[in-house]
């Protein structure tokens, strides 16, 4: 699964360490998440969209494979 929350993030001017204080995560687990390199819970992944003021549909990109 893809994401774009590095360029909403960009957007909206907050660093990994801002998005993570906010989400009460790590900035190395937002790097992971960016990276697509850590499975993140729905929970979290909900919190993320609240934060950067979108949904988790606009966050996440949901491939067939």
């Amino acid at each position: 699964m893809k994401n774009n929350i590095r360029e909403v993030r960009k957007q909206l001017k907050l660093s990994q360490d801002e998005l993570a204080k906010h989400c009460g995560v790590t900035r190395q687990t937002v790097n992971a998440i960016e990276n697509v390199k850590y499975d993140h819970t729905l929970h979290l992944a909900f919190k993320i969209a609240s934060v950067l003021q979108v949904t988790v549909n606009e966050l996440f990109i949901f491939e067939d494979n």
